[in-house]
């Protein structure tokens, strides 16, 4: 990272935490270049990046100044009260008719689960495709296929290793996709008519996979900002028997939510007691916007409990269909179980994103997405402090591209979701991010594509429509 860009992201660290507040000024060239050791013209570039993401904004003759995002911020959601039941999970023909009506292109891709395609090097990957293709040996096409490729896997281990998590090689599964990664870890430790603990809300295809695979929901509480109830799963975990967990510990999906390192520290000790494993989702690791990595719960994992898994899908590739896990001691289990299914991922599509990570600025790719989203997330939030019910409640992720929208009690999001589509605007409503069809009032909405004047209208219209309830 270059001076200018390591400076740059230390001033939206401040504005992100509100040390920084909006409409403040932020340090003069001359004082911040005297401060920090840095050259004027180095200050200049951090803040004409700063400018570019939407952080700042220049003021003639008067400097630069925290944007004012929103002159009417909205609240916080409270977190989800707690329920003790478990649940039987029907919720597919209900993501289904959601998921079914967002493939039209010319609707606004609120409802989306994937950041703009605009945002993804594709040039860049066709042309290590078409390299690490014509580079391959013959023999590899099929020795690749159990194991992975290898350069993959060392580049995902060396990620790894520069996270802090010193991971054994063989500890690895390639995966078509996270998703599969996901089923594989959940059948190596369930069976059906097992318990397993989930987020409340959830990501709606982790639903959809308990259903698959009939097992019951044990729902626990997540707070926007802080993650997973620690003191909800702890009653659920002495009071019934939880085979196993599927968390997201870091920029959860809908809320955004991350745990804090302490938490995940504790939520790992918790599960260790216990010997209850984890499945951790984390897919959505790189895209977070401040200065530092989250940890993952993996990160403490003394024993082998937690099998991470991850993908390529929402930072790099969506296409490509390349995840891992890194299964801990389930690991050989996972492996058996991918060889009596799908086998393989794409052998050229593991080949391409291996010779990407090696070769293309993956790094430097990553700076620029997570730049463009935070700078949407911004936009998103002012536009709906502009337009949406005072009383609406909306959360601050510190990454990601989703937000999760709490309205006025009257407000139905499936009514909202069908009157919305017959205006071009999909949205994703809460009953489907629910094992029992909760948050009926509340709506995840995508802002991982560009902002444009479109964008903006539908907020707009998005708020006339909530009025009318």
């Amino acid at each position: 990272m270059k001076r200018y860009e390591k400076f740059a992201d230390e001033i939206a660290q401040l504005i992100r935490t509100g040390v920084l507040a909006p409409g403040e000024k932020v340090p003069s060239v001359r004082h911040a270049s005297r401060t920090y050791g840095i050259s004027p013209s180095t200050v200049f570039q951090a803040y004409y990046l700063l400018e570019s993401r939407g952080l700042i904004v220049a003021r003639a003759r008067s400097g630069y100044f925290v944007r004012a995002h929103a002159q009417r911020p909205l609240h916080e959601p409270e977190i989800s009260a707690r329920q003790a039941q478990t649940s039987d999970v029907d919720v597919s023909e209900l993501v289904f008719s959601v998921l079914g009506s967002l493939k039209d292109p010319d609707t606004v891709p609120f409802g989306s689960a994937f950041p703009s395609p605009d945002l993804f090097p594709l040039a860049r990957l066709a042309r290590s495709m078409s390299q690490s293709v014509r580079d391959m040996p013959p023999q590899a096409v099929i020795a690749d296929m159990t194991e992975g490729n290898p350069d993959l896997r060392r580049q995902i281990a060396l990620r790894y290793m520069i996270s802090g998590v010193m991971l054994p090689q063989e500890e690895l599964v390639i995966t078509n996709g996270a998703m599969e990664a996901l089923n594989l870890c959940l059948q190596c430790v369930t069976a059906p008519g097992d318990l397993v603990a989930i987020e409340a809300p959830a990501f709606y295809a982790t639903l959809q996979v308990l259903e698959r695979l009939k097992l019951k929901a044990v729902e626990i509480p997540v707070h926007p900002r802080e993650g997973i109830d620690l003191d909800s799963l702890t009653a659920s975990l002495e009071q019934l028997p939880i085979k196993a967990c599927w968390f997201m510990s870091s920029l959860q999906n809908p809320l955004g939510a991350s745990m804090g390192e302490d938490k995940k520290r504790a939520l790992y000790d918790l599960l260790q007691r216990h010997q209850v494993p984890l499945i951790e989702d984390d897919v959505y690791a790189e895209l977070y916007f401040g200065t530092q990595p989250p940890k993952s719960v993996k990160s403490f994992d003394r024993d082998g409990l937690v099998m991470h898994c991850g993908s390529f899908s929402k930072c790099l590739a969506p296409g490509y269909r390349v995840g891992w896990v890194a299964g801990g001691r389930f690991a050989t289990a996972i492996h058996r179980l991918k060889l009596m299914t799908t086998i393989s991922p794409s052998v050229p599509a593991q080949a391409a994103i291996a010779d990407y990570l090696q070769h293309g600025g993956f790094d430097r790719h990553l700076r620029k997405l997570r730049h463009a989203l935070e700078a949407q997330q911004g936009s998103m939030l002012a536009s709906a402090a502009r337009h949406f019910p005072v009383e609406t409640r909306v959360t601050h992720p510190d990454g990601g591209y989703f937000l999760w929208f709490e309205f006025p009690q009257q407000v139905d999001s499936l009514q909202l979701f069908r009157l919305a589509l017959a205006q071009g605007i999909s949205l994703a409503p809460g009953p489907i991010f629910s094992a029992t069809r909760r948050f009926s009032n509340c709506a995840r909405l995508n802002y991982g594509h560009p902002w444009d004047a479109q964008s903006e209208q539908a907020m707009a219209l998005l708020g006339r429509i909530l009025d009318s309830f």
